[in-house]
């Protein structure tokens, strides 16, 4: 997209987000729903396919392209964004980087356009950071696989045309190794939707289990046609989605910092706007600083990214600070409220706990800070 496409489509999308989807969060929060209303508003603008190429139906964004929206798409309760998230993210990416033509030209269409809704079912009851050992089976039966197992936390289960399912086809060997990645129909005999949890924060965006018991699956269901290689697709696209989650936990630092500061400009105590106590000032200040360093961050990582780099201990390193810094802004942010931040009348008090979850999914920040040793280390040559 060019220069000045993309920025006309930002400008856009920023209208969309604070006179459109502002006003919605605390419907949504209460709720628990997005109004069909906005799904469709999401796929005219053409926000399911962000990632995906042109020639598929997608806007073909490349990964500091992509960023530059999600600051904006951070802006607003992250389950709106959850609601294509997923197309956006490894429902379509490991699709596009190794599957066939024909799985292709089958599926990007229509998860470009918004037909379909992807879901990434990995995580299991006994599976989460640990991934490589999860323990759902698939079972080749002639030219089906038989799947058995249980999946936990899946983002968009309920809503789910398809599932991009991890599972394991070789019993024989541990680790990552015998894992495969399939493209299920979410309506295939034998899977059972769980009730959606009930989550801290994120109202309006639905996890839940998925189990599959003697789900059968096609053989050419087989991401690539190679089983076997399903951790590998996964690990291919984690880079992209951790940067995405970093450019999210930007915008919702960003909108955090609006709040505060608009709150602290009228609140009045002892005769004056508490914005111009020094210790106030001080938590500005601070939460200014630290999500423009992520922001830099971010940009850097994703203009890396898009010119063909391996940034894994960079986006690991984007993942753990941005999701660690919106956690301390959210925190002064309801400090400076005061009491007012801890009523659900303001807007704190829910973004508070929306953007716990960042320090959790796409891999935990202890699980990035082991990234990034690793990393170092074998650049070290340890």
């Amino acid at each position: 997209m060019d220069a000045d496409t993309l920025a006309q489509f930002r400008d856009t999308l920023r209208r969309f987000v604070r006179e459109k989807l502002v006003p919605l969060e605390a419907e949504v929060a209460e709720t628990d729903h997005i109004p069909d209303e906005i799904r469709a508003a999401f796929a005219e603008m053409g926000l399911y396919g962000l990632s995906i190429p042109e020639e598929y139906g997608g806007l073909g964004l490349n990964m500091a392209e992509e960023v530059d929206l999600v600051f904006e798409l951070g802006w607003t309760s992250p389950a709106f964004r959850s609601q294509f998230g997923t197309n956006v993210g490894i429902g379509s990416q490991g699709i596009l980087i190794d599957g066939t033509e024909a799985q292709k030209q089958t599926y990007l269409p229509k998860l470009a356009a918004g037909d379909m809704i992807a879901s990434f079912a990995l995580t299991e009851p006994d599976a989460g950071s640990d991934a490589a050992s999860l323990r759902t089976r698939a079972e080749l039966r002639g030219d089906v696989y038989v799947v058995n197992g249980a999946k936990r936390f899946i983002t968009n289960a309920p809503h789910a045309s398809i599932f991009t399912l991890m599972a394991r086809t070789d019993p024989s060997i541990k680790g990552a190794g015998g894992i495969t990645a399939f493209i299920v129909d979410a309506k295939s005999p034998g899977i059972k939707i769980g009730k959606p949890d009930r989550k801290m924060g994120q109202r309006g965006s639905h996890t839940a289990d998925v189990i599959f018991e003697d789900v059968e699956v096609p053989a050419a269901n087989v991401i690539g046609l190679k089983p076997g290689q399903g951790f590998k697709t996964a690990m291919k696209v984690v880079d992209r989605g951790r940067l995405h989650i970093s450019a999210m936990c930007v915008g919702a630092a960003e909108r955090l910092i609006h709040e505060a500061l608009a709150f602290a400009v009228q609140r009045k105590q002892f005769g004056q706007p508490i914005a111009e106590f020094q210790l106030i000032q001080a938590m500005l200040a601070d939460s200014k600083a630290e999500s423009y360093a992520a922001r830099c961050m971010v940009q850097d990582a994703a203009r890396r990214y898009a010119a063909g780099e391996n940034v894994s201990m960079e986006a690991s390193c984007c993942k753990l600070y941005a999701s660690e810094m919106v956690g301390r802004v959210a925190d002064r942010a309801v400090q400076i409220h005061g009491g007012s931040g801890y009523i659900q009348d303001y807007a704190v008090e829910r973004f508070y706990r929306d953007v716990r979850l960042f320090r959790l999914y796409e891999g935990t920040s202890q699980i990035q800070q082991l990234v990034i040793a690793r990393n170092m280390l074998r650049q070290a040559g340890a």
